[in-house]
Protein backbone atom coordinates (compact mmCIF):
# COMPACT_ATOMS: atom_id res chain seq x y z
CA UNK A 1 0.00 0.00 0.00
CA UNK A 2 1.13 3.17 -1.00
CA UNK A 3 1.88 6.11 1.47
CA UNK A 4 2.36 9.65 1.39
CA UNK A 5 5.23 11.38 -0.46
CA UNK A 6 8.28 12.14 2.27
CA UNK A 7 9.80 15.63 1.96
CA UNK A 8 13.03 15.32 0.08
CA UNK A 9 16.53 15.94 1.94
CA UNK A 10 18.13 19.01 1.19
CA UNK A 11 20.96 17.31 -0.78
CA UNK A 12 17.84 15.55 -3.06
CA UNK A 13 16.47 19.44 -3.89
CA UNK A 14 17.70 20.00 -6.82
CA UNK A 15 17.44 16.59 -8.38
CA UNK A 16 14.23 14.52 -6.97
CA UNK A 17 11.97 17.22 -5.44
CA UNK A 18 13.10 19.90 -8.12
CA UNK A 19 11.31 17.16 -10.34
CA UNK A 20 8.40 16.08 -8.48
CA UNK A 21 7.77 19.72 -8.78
CA UNK A 22 8.08 20.53 -12.39
CA UNK A 23 4.66 19.58 -13.75
CA UNK A 24 2.92 21.60 -11.23
CA UNK A 25 5.42 24.62 -12.06
CA UNK A 26 4.79 24.48 -15.26
CA UNK A 27 0.90 24.45 -14.77
CA UNK A 28 1.24 27.62 -13.01
CA UNK A 29 2.60 29.43 -15.59
CA UNK A 30 4.27 31.76 -13.57
CA UNK A 31 7.96 30.49 -13.87
CA UNK A 32 7.93 29.89 -10.19
CA UNK A 33 11.41 29.24 -8.84
CA UNK A 34 10.56 26.39 -6.13
CA UNK A 35 12.49 26.96 -2.68
CA UNK A 36 13.38 24.09 -0.75
CA UNK A 37 13.54 24.84 2.75
CA UNK A 38 13.59 21.55 4.55
CA UNK A 39 13.09 23.53 8.27
CA UNK A 40 9.91 24.89 6.70
CA UNK A 41 9.17 21.82 4.54
CA UNK A 42 9.46 19.78 8.31
CA UNK A 43 7.04 22.25 9.95
CA UNK A 44 4.34 21.64 6.94
CA UNK A 45 4.63 17.85 7.23
CA UNK A 46 4.20 17.96 10.94
CA UNK A 47 1.06 20.05 10.17
CA UNK A 48 -0.17 16.74 7.96
CA UNK A 49 1.25 14.29 9.94
CA UNK A 50 -2.18 12.55 11.05
CA UNK A 51 -3.50 12.54 7.43
CA UNK A 52 0.22 10.81 6.16
CA UNK A 53 -0.73 7.34 7.21
CA UNK A 54 -1.47 4.02 5.54
CA UNK A 55 -5.05 3.77 4.55
CA UNK A 56 -6.40 7.07 4.98
CA UNK A 57 -7.49 9.70 3.25
CA UNK A 58 -5.97 13.26 3.48
CA UNK A 59 -5.36 16.89 2.20
CA UNK A 60 -3.56 18.64 -0.34
CA UNK A 61 -1.62 21.86 0.04
CA UNK A 62 0.35 24.58 -1.88
CA UNK A 63 1.95 28.26 -0.67
CA UNK A 64 2.75 30.61 -2.52
CA UNK A 65 4.35 34.13 -1.94
CA UNK A 66 5.00 37.03 -4.11
CA UNK A 67 3.27 34.78 -7.45
CA UNK A 68 6.11 32.22 -6.44
CA UNK A 69 5.29 28.72 -5.55
CA UNK A 70 7.07 27.80 -2.24
CA UNK A 71 5.38 24.42 -1.58
CA UNK A 72 3.16 21.99 -2.86
CA UNK A 73 2.16 18.31 -1.60
CA UNK A 74 0.03 16.02 -1.25
CA UNK A 75 -0.84 13.87 2.17
CA UNK A 76 -3.18 10.35 2.56
CA UNK A 77 -4.96 8.98 -0.13
CA UNK A 78 -7.43 10.51 -3.13
CA UNK A 79 -8.78 6.64 -3.92
CA UNK A 80 -8.67 4.29 -0.89
CA UNK A 81 -10.16 1.12 -3.63
CA UNK A 82 -7.26 1.98 -5.56
CA UNK A 83 -3.98 2.79 -3.50
CA UNK A 84 -3.90 6.36 -5.28
CA UNK A 85 -2.29 8.86 -3.66
CA UNK A 86 -2.52 12.42 -3.20
CA UNK A 87 -0.53 14.92 -5.14
CA UNK A 88 -0.75 18.74 -5.88
CA UNK A 89 -2.40 17.66 -8.89
CA UNK A 90 -5.46 15.56 -7.36
CA UNK A 91 -9.02 17.73 -8.19
CA UNK A 92 -11.03 18.01 -5.68
CA UNK A 93 -14.47 19.20 -4.71
CA UNK A 94 -14.41 22.88 -2.86
CA UNK A 95 -17.91 22.99 -1.93
CA UNK A 96 -18.27 26.82 -0.75
CA UNK A 97 -15.05 28.28 -1.86
CA UNK A 98 -16.78 28.21 -5.43
CA UNK A 99 -18.95 30.85 -4.28
CA UNK A 100 -15.93 33.47 -5.28
CA UNK A 101 -16.17 32.27 -8.90
CA UNK A 102 -20.03 33.07 -8.78
CA UNK A 103 -19.77 36.18 -7.88
CA UNK A 104 -16.86 37.11 -10.19
CA UNK A 105 -19.46 35.92 -12.91
CA UNK A 106 -22.15 37.91 -11.93
CA UNK A 107 -19.56 41.21 -11.78
CA UNK A 108 -18.34 40.53 -15.32
CA UNK A 109 -22.03 39.98 -16.78
CA UNK A 110 -22.24 43.81 -14.57
CA UNK A 111 -19.13 45.04 -16.15
CA UNK A 112 -20.15 43.67 -19.64
CA UNK A 113 -23.39 46.23 -19.05
CA UNK A 114 -26.19 42.59 -18.89
CA UNK A 115 -27.08 43.35 -15.08
CA UNK A 116 -26.37 45.62 -12.46
CA UNK A 117 -25.91 43.97 -8.94
CA UNK A 118 -29.18 46.23 -7.33
CA UNK A 119 -31.38 45.00 -9.43
CA UNK A 120 -34.75 42.92 -8.04
CA UNK A 121 -33.91 39.41 -8.27
CA UNK A 122 -37.69 38.94 -9.69
CA UNK A 123 -36.54 40.28 -13.66
CA UNK A 124 -34.69 37.26 -13.81
CA UNK A 125 -36.70 34.84 -11.79
CA UNK A 126 -39.88 35.75 -12.36
CA UNK A 127 -41.60 32.44 -10.57
CA UNK A 128 -40.20 33.50 -7.25
CA UNK A 129 -43.20 34.94 -4.77
CA UNK A 130 -43.25 38.31 -4.10
CA UNK A 131 -42.59 39.01 -0.24
CA UNK A 132 -43.40 42.74 -0.46
CA UNK A 133 -39.86 43.80 0.08
CA UNK A 134 -37.32 44.33 -3.14
CA UNK A 135 -34.07 41.36 -3.08
CA UNK A 136 -31.09 42.24 -5.13
CA UNK A 137 -28.48 40.54 -6.26
CA UNK A 138 -26.55 42.52 -3.98
CA UNK A 139 -28.09 40.68 -1.49
CA UNK A 140 -27.62 37.21 -2.65
CA UNK A 141 -23.91 37.99 -2.96
CA UNK A 142 -23.79 39.33 0.91
CA UNK A 143 -26.22 36.42 2.10
CA UNK A 144 -28.76 38.89 2.97
CA UNK A 145 -31.63 37.99 1.16
CA UNK A 146 -33.47 36.35 3.73
CA UNK A 147 -34.47 33.44 1.27
CA UNK A 148 -34.36 30.04 3.13
CA UNK A 149 -31.51 28.30 2.37
CA UNK A 150 -32.15 25.11 -0.59
CA UNK A 151 -29.80 22.42 0.78
CA UNK A 152 -31.60 22.83 4.24
CA UNK A 153 -35.28 22.52 2.46
CA UNK A 154 -34.07 19.55 0.59
CA UNK A 155 -32.66 17.98 3.92
CA UNK A 156 -35.75 18.86 5.63
CA UNK A 157 -38.07 17.01 2.27
CA UNK A 158 -36.18 14.12 2.77
CA UNK A 159 -33.34 14.19 0.22
CA UNK A 160 -30.09 12.53 0.68
CA UNK A 161 -26.54 14.40 -0.36
CA UNK A 162 -26.00 11.93 -2.34
CA UNK A 163 -29.29 11.82 -4.23
CA UNK A 164 -29.56 13.36 -8.13
CA UNK A 165 -31.47 16.97 -7.89
CA UNK A 166 -31.99 19.22 -10.67
CA UNK A 167 -31.78 22.76 -10.80
CA UNK A 168 -35.15 22.32 -12.11
CA UNK A 169 -36.45 20.55 -8.89
CA UNK A 170 -34.37 23.41 -6.69
CA UNK A 171 -35.99 26.00 -8.10
CA UNK A 172 -39.40 24.75 -7.76
CA UNK A 173 -38.52 23.85 -3.95
CA UNK A 174 -37.58 27.25 -3.65
CA UNK A 175 -40.72 28.89 -5.20
CA UNK A 176 -42.70 27.32 -2.88
CA UNK A 177 -41.39 28.90 -0.21
CA UNK A 178 -44.48 31.16 1.38
CA UNK A 179 -41.81 33.67 3.84
CA UNK A 180 -37.96 34.50 3.81
CA UNK A 181 -36.42 34.39 6.91
CA UNK A 182 -36.25 38.24 7.89
CA UNK A 183 -36.28 41.17 5.69
CA UNK A 184 -33.82 41.67 2.43
CA UNK A 185 -31.24 43.63 3.89
CA UNK A 186 -32.06 44.23 7.81
CA UNK A 187 -29.95 40.57 8.84
CA UNK A 188 -27.02 38.33 7.93
CA UNK A 189 -27.99 34.34 7.13
CA UNK A 190 -25.32 32.28 5.33
CA UNK A 191 -27.69 30.86 2.50
CA UNK A 192 -26.96 28.66 -0.61
CA UNK A 193 -29.78 29.66 -2.15
CA UNK A 194 -28.85 33.15 -2.98
CA UNK A 195 -25.84 31.75 -4.56
CA UNK A 196 -27.83 28.95 -6.52
CA UNK A 197 -29.85 31.26 -8.00
CA UNK A 198 -26.69 33.06 -9.38
CA UNK A 199 -26.17 30.68 -11.49
CA UNK A 200 -29.58 30.89 -13.18
CA UNK A 201 -28.94 34.29 -13.51
CA UNK A 202 -26.08 33.82 -15.39
CA UNK A 203 -27.46 31.71 -17.83
CA UNK A 204 -30.88 33.41 -18.37
CA UNK A 205 -28.60 36.90 -18.82
CA UNK A 206 -25.71 35.30 -20.53
CA UNK A 207 -27.36 32.40 -22.64
CA UNK A 208 -24.43 29.77 -21.39
CA UNK A 209 -24.69 27.91 -18.14
CA UNK A 210 -22.27 29.18 -15.01
CA UNK A 211 -20.09 26.53 -15.81
CA UNK A 212 -19.42 27.42 -19.74
CA UNK A 213 -19.39 31.16 -18.55
CA UNK A 214 -16.77 30.66 -15.65
CA UNK A 215 -14.71 28.50 -18.15
CA UNK A 216 -14.57 31.28 -21.01
CA UNK A 217 -14.28 34.09 -18.88
CA UNK A 218 -12.48 32.78 -15.77
CA UNK A 219 -10.69 29.41 -16.18
CA UNK A 220 -9.60 29.97 -19.54
CA UNK A 221 -7.97 33.18 -19.69
CA UNK A 222 -6.21 32.09 -16.39
CA UNK A 223 -4.85 28.64 -17.83
CA UNK A 224 -6.95 27.17 -14.89
CA UNK A 225 -6.74 23.90 -17.21
CA UNK A 226 -7.86 21.64 -14.31
CA UNK A 227 -10.79 23.59 -13.21
CA UNK A 228 -14.33 23.76 -13.78
CA UNK A 229 -17.75 23.51 -12.26
CA UNK A 230 -19.11 19.97 -12.22
CA UNK A 231 -22.95 20.31 -13.08
CA UNK A 232 -24.00 17.07 -14.52
CA UNK A 233 -23.37 14.21 -11.79
CA UNK A 234 -22.10 11.49 -14.88
CA UNK A 235 -19.32 13.77 -15.75
CA UNK A 236 -16.00 12.25 -15.63
CA UNK A 237 -13.06 14.70 -14.37
CA UNK A 238 -9.48 12.97 -14.50
CA UNK A 239 -7.45 13.12 -11.06
CA UNK A 240 -11.05 13.55 -9.01
CA UNK A 241 -10.67 12.29 -5.88
CA UNK A 242 -13.18 10.81 -4.38
CA UNK A 243 -14.13 11.78 -0.50
CA UNK A 244 -14.89 9.80 3.18
CA UNK A 245 -16.95 9.92 6.08
CA UNK A 246 -14.66 8.95 9.35
CA UNK A 247 -15.41 6.09 11.48
CA UNK A 248 -14.52 5.00 14.54
CA UNK A 249 -11.96 8.03 15.03
CA UNK A 250 -10.62 7.63 11.73
CA UNK A 251 -9.75 4.07 11.76
CA UNK A 252 -12.46 3.09 8.70
CA UNK A 253 -13.98 5.35 6.12
CA UNK A 254 -17.28 5.22 4.30
CA UNK A 255 -17.73 6.91 0.83
CA UNK A 256 -19.35 10.42 1.00
CA UNK A 257 -19.81 12.18 -2.35
CA UNK A 258 -22.72 14.64 -3.79
CA UNK A 259 -24.92 14.08 -6.83
CA UNK A 260 -26.48 16.81 -6.63
CA UNK A 261 -26.20 18.77 -10.03
CA UNK A 262 -26.48 22.65 -8.77
CA UNK A 263 -23.98 24.92 -9.35
CA UNK A 264 -23.22 28.86 -8.02
CA UNK A 265 -23.02 27.85 -4.34
CA UNK A 266 -20.53 25.42 -5.11
CA UNK A 267 -19.51 22.38 -7.49
CA UNK A 268 -16.15 24.13 -8.37
CA UNK A 269 -13.69 20.98 -9.30
CA UNK A 270 -9.80 21.88 -9.10
CA UNK A 271 -6.16 21.52 -7.62
CA UNK A 272 -4.44 23.29 -5.35
CA UNK A 273 -2.09 24.26 -8.21
CA UNK A 274 -5.02 25.89 -10.15
CA UNK A 275 -6.63 27.84 -7.11
CA UNK A 276 -2.89 29.66 -6.76
CA UNK A 277 -3.32 31.00 -10.14
CA UNK A 278 -7.04 32.40 -9.39
CA UNK A 279 -5.07 33.76 -5.98
CA UNK A 280 -2.23 35.52 -8.13
CA UNK A 281 -5.08 36.95 -10.09
CA UNK A 282 -5.86 39.58 -7.17
CA UNK A 283 -2.88 41.05 -7.69
CA UNK A 284 -2.24 40.81 -11.79
CA UNK A 285 -6.19 41.89 -12.11
CA UNK A 286 -5.81 39.56 -15.68
CA UNK A 287 -9.10 38.68 -15.68
CA UNK A 288 -11.69 41.63 -14.63
CA UNK A 289 -9.57 44.22 -13.79
CA UNK A 290 -8.46 46.23 -10.63
CA UNK A 291 -12.10 47.76 -10.14
CA UNK A 292 -13.92 44.50 -10.04
CA UNK A 293 -11.71 42.80 -7.89
CA UNK A 294 -11.64 45.50 -5.36
CA UNK A 295 -15.75 45.54 -5.69
CA UNK A 296 -15.27 41.43 -4.88
CA UNK A 297 -13.86 42.54 -1.55
CA UNK A 298 -16.25 45.15 -0.67
CA UNK A 299 -17.83 43.73 2.63
CA UNK A 300 -21.53 44.42 2.95
CA UNK A 301 -23.45 47.07 5.07
CA UNK A 302 -26.97 46.33 6.80
CA UNK A 303 -29.65 48.63 6.64
CA UNK A 304 -29.35 49.33 10.40
CA UNK A 305 -25.83 50.59 9.18
CA UNK A 306 -23.82 47.52 10.96
CA UNK A 307 -21.02 46.52 8.64
CA UNK A 308 -19.96 42.82 8.05
CA UNK A 309 -17.12 40.75 7.34
CA UNK A 310 -18.73 39.55 4.08
CA UNK A 311 -18.19 40.94 0.65
CA UNK A 312 -18.91 38.69 -2.11
CA UNK A 313 -18.26 34.86 -2.02
CA UNK A 314 -14.99 36.11 0.24
CA UNK A 315 -14.84 36.03 3.96
CA UNK A 316 -12.29 39.86 4.56
CA UNK A 317 -10.95 39.74 8.20
CA UNK A 318 -7.50 39.43 9.67
CA UNK A 319 -5.38 36.82 11.47
CA UNK A 320 -3.05 37.17 14.31
CA UNK A 321 -3.19 40.98 13.29
CA UNK A 322 -2.68 40.41 9.53
CA UNK A 323 -5.30 41.56 7.33
CA UNK A 324 -7.05 38.23 5.53
CA UNK A 325 -8.97 37.37 2.56
CA UNK A 326 -10.67 33.66 2.97
CA UNK A 327 -13.54 31.31 1.84
CA UNK A 328 -14.00 27.72 3.31
CA UNK A 329 -15.85 24.61 2.01
CA UNK A 330 -17.82 21.65 2.50
CA UNK A 331 -19.52 19.51 0.74
CA UNK A 332 -20.18 15.85 1.10
CA UNK A 333 -16.92 14.26 2.34
CA UNK A 334 -14.62 17.17 0.62
CA UNK A 335 -13.02 20.07 2.85
CA UNK A 336 -11.65 23.02 1.43
CA UNK A 337 -9.63 26.44 2.49
CA UNK A 338 -8.34 29.28 0.24
CA UNK A 339 -6.52 31.71 2.42
CA UNK A 340 -4.78 34.92 1.46
CA UNK A 341 -2.79 37.74 3.19
CA UNK A 342 -2.93 40.66 0.35
CA UNK A 343 -0.28 42.60 2.43
CA UNK A 344 1.92 40.40 2.42
CA UNK A 345 1.37 38.85 -0.53
CA UNK A 346 1.09 35.41 0.84
CA UNK A 347 -1.56 32.72 0.12
CA UNK A 348 -2.09 28.92 1.48
CA UNK A 349 -4.48 26.41 -0.41
CA UNK A 350 -5.71 23.29 1.81
CA UNK A 351 -8.11 20.66 0.44
CA UNK A 352 -9.25 17.53 1.68
CA UNK A 353 -10.97 14.72 1.15
CA UNK A 354 -12.14 13.53 4.60
CA UNK A 355 -14.99 14.89 6.69
CA UNK A 356 -13.27 15.06 9.75
CA UNK A 357 -10.38 17.41 7.80
CA UNK A 358 -9.68 21.18 9.01
CA UNK A 359 -8.51 22.73 6.05
CA UNK A 360 -9.26 26.13 7.60
CA UNK A 361 -7.18 25.58 11.27
CA UNK A 362 -4.30 23.68 8.75
CA UNK A 363 -4.39 26.16 6.16
CA UNK A 364 -3.76 28.93 9.49
CA UNK A 365 -1.06 26.62 10.60
CA UNK A 366 0.67 26.49 7.60
CA UNK A 367 0.59 30.47 7.24
CA UNK A 368 1.93 30.62 10.97
CA UNK A 369 4.90 28.68 9.62
CA UNK A 370 5.57 31.24 7.16
CA UNK A 371 4.34 34.62 8.85
CA UNK A 372 4.79 33.81 12.21
CA UNK A 373 7.71 36.31 13.31
CA UNK A 374 4.58 38.96 11.67
CA UNK A 375 2.10 37.74 13.51
CA UNK A 376 0.55 38.75 17.36
CA UNK A 377 0.50 36.18 20.02
CA UNK A 378 -2.22 34.26 19.83
CA UNK A 379 -5.09 34.73 21.74
CA UNK A 380 -6.02 32.64 24.99
CA UNK A 381 -8.24 29.13 23.84
CA UNK A 382 -11.52 28.73 25.04
CA UNK A 383 -12.64 25.74 25.96
CA UNK A 384 -15.84 24.42 24.47
CA UNK A 385 -17.61 24.16 27.89
CA UNK A 386 -16.72 28.41 28.03
CA UNK A 387 -19.16 28.71 24.65
CA UNK A 388 -22.82 29.64 25.38
CA UNK A 389 -23.73 27.98 22.01
CA UNK A 390 -22.17 25.09 22.52
CA UNK A 391 -24.27 23.90 25.71
CA UNK A 392 -27.37 21.64 24.80
CA UNK A 393 -30.56 23.09 25.76
CA UNK A 394 -31.91 21.47 29.05
CA UNK A 395 -34.41 18.81 28.50
CA UNK A 396 -37.82 18.85 30.31
CA UNK A 397 -40.39 16.22 31.54
CA UNK A 398 -43.75 15.74 29.82
CA UNK A 399 -46.27 13.69 30.71
CA UNK A 400 -46.94 10.06 27.88
CA UNK A 401 -50.28 11.11 27.67
CA UNK A 402 -49.44 14.45 26.27
CA UNK A 403 -46.27 13.20 24.72
CA UNK A 404 -49.06 10.64 22.51
CA UNK A 405 -51.46 13.50 21.74
CA UNK A 406 -48.54 14.70 19.59
CA UNK A 407 -48.02 11.37 17.25
CA UNK A 408 -49.40 12.05 14.08
CA UNK A 409 -49.14 13.48 10.59
CA UNK A 410 -48.28 16.97 10.25
CA UNK A 411 -47.40 18.28 5.89
CA UNK A 412 -45.93 21.24 4.76
CA UNK A 413 -46.83 22.95 1.23
CA UNK A 414 -43.63 24.37 1.03
CA UNK A 415 -41.85 21.26 1.54
CA UNK A 416 -44.45 18.88 -0.27
CA UNK A 417 -43.93 16.44 2.38
CA UNK A 418 -45.45 14.94 5.12
CA UNK A 419 -44.09 14.16 8.51
CA UNK A 420 -45.38 11.34 11.18
CA UNK A 421 -44.48 11.37 14.24
CA UNK A 422 -44.88 8.30 16.63
CA UNK A 423 -44.22 6.83 19.86
CA UNK A 424 -41.36 4.39 20.41
CA UNK A 425 -40.15 3.73 23.37
CA UNK A 426 -42.02 6.09 25.31
CA UNK A 427 -39.70 8.58 23.19
CA UNK A 428 -41.51 10.82 20.11
CA UNK A 429 -39.98 9.90 16.82
CA UNK A 430 -39.85 11.30 13.21
CA UNK A 431 -41.02 7.73 12.04
CA UNK A 432 -40.72 8.85 8.37
CA UNK A 433 -41.01 11.56 5.83
CA UNK A 434 -44.40 11.27 3.17
CA UNK A 435 -43.81 12.37 -0.19
CA UNK A 436 -47.67 12.04 -1.64
CA UNK A 437 -47.85 9.14 1.08
CA UNK A 438 -44.27 7.97 -0.58
CA UNK A 439 -41.61 7.08 2.47
CA UNK A 440 -38.65 9.18 1.73
CA UNK A 441 -35.74 8.38 4.29
CA UNK A 442 -32.83 10.41 5.30
CA UNK A 443 -30.57 11.01 8.46
CA UNK A 444 -33.62 12.84 9.76
CA UNK A 445 -36.05 9.65 9.86
CA UNK A 446 -35.91 7.73 13.40
CA UNK A 447 -34.66 10.57 15.12
CA UNK A 448 -36.05 11.16 18.35
CA UNK A 449 -38.18 14.57 19.37
CA UNK A 450 -37.30 16.00 22.99
CA UNK A 451 -39.10 18.21 24.69
CA UNK A 452 -37.18 20.84 25.71
CA UNK A 453 -40.32 23.86 26.78
CA UNK A 454 -43.84 24.34 26.78
CA UNK A 455 -44.71 23.34 23.39
CA UNK A 456 -41.19 23.05 21.53
CA UNK A 457 -39.32 20.45 21.03
CA UNK A 458 -35.66 19.70 19.18
CA UNK A 459 -35.19 17.24 16.80
CA UNK A 460 -32.16 15.62 18.25
CA UNK A 461 -29.06 15.62 15.23
CA UNK A 462 -25.58 16.94 14.36
CA UNK A 463 -27.65 20.30 13.88
CA UNK A 464 -30.78 20.82 16.40
CA UNK A 465 -34.26 21.42 14.57
CA UNK A 466 -36.33 23.06 16.64
CA UNK A 467 -40.73 22.35 16.32
CA UNK A 468 -42.90 24.76 17.97
CA UNK A 469 -46.45 23.86 18.53
CA UNK A 470 -49.29 25.63 18.46
CA UNK A 471 -52.90 24.42 19.86
CA UNK A 472 -56.69 24.71 18.47
CA UNK A 473 -59.10 26.56 20.65
CA UNK A 474 -59.18 22.51 22.88
CA UNK A 475 -56.18 22.02 23.00
CA UNK A 476 -55.12 19.79 20.64
CA UNK A 477 -51.89 20.42 18.59
CA UNK A 478 -52.61 21.63 15.47
CA UNK A 479 -49.69 22.69 13.93
CA UNK A 480 -46.15 23.45 14.60
CA UNK A 481 -43.37 25.69 12.92
CA UNK A 482 -40.20 24.88 12.02
CA UNK A 483 -36.71 25.85 12.79
CA UNK A 484 -33.70 24.76 10.94
CA UNK A 485 -30.76 27.22 11.02
CA UNK A 486 -30.29 28.26 7.95
CA UNK A 487 -34.54 27.82 7.09
CA UNK A 488 -36.78 29.00 9.79
CA UNK A 489 -40.69 29.67 10.15
CA UNK A 490 -41.72 26.57 8.24
CA UNK A 491 -45.42 25.62 7.95
CA UNK A 492 -46.64 22.07 9.35
CA UNK A 493 -50.31 21.51 9.92
CA UNK A 494 -51.64 18.32 11.50
CA UNK A 495 -53.70 16.43 9.12
CA UNK A 496 -57.56 14.74 10.38
CA UNK A 497 -56.92 11.33 11.45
Amino acid sequence: MRTARRAYPVALCSLAFLYSVFLLTLSLVLSYPVRCDDKSDAAVDGVFADFAKPGSPGCSVAVARDGKLLYAKGYGMANLELDVPLSPSSVFDIGSTSKQFTAASILLLEKQGKLSIDDDVHKFLPELPVYGKKITILNMLNHTSGLRDYLVLFELSGENTDSVSTDEEAVALIARQKALNFDPGSEYLYSNTGYFLLSVIVKRVSGKSLRDFAAENIFQPLDMTHTQYRDSHTSLIANRVLAYEALEKGTRYTLNVSYFEQTGDGAVHTTVADLLKWDENFYSAKVGGRELLAEMQQTATLTSGKHLSYAKGLSVGSYRGLHTVRHGGSWGGYRAELLRFPDQHFSVVCLCNRSDGNPSRHANQVSEIYLGNLMKEKPPTKDDDDEEDSKPRPKISVPDAELAALAGDYSSDELGVTYRFSIANGKLTLAGILDVGIPRSNELTGKQIVPVAKDEFELVGDQPINLKFTRDSAGRPASFALDAGRTTGIIFVRQAR
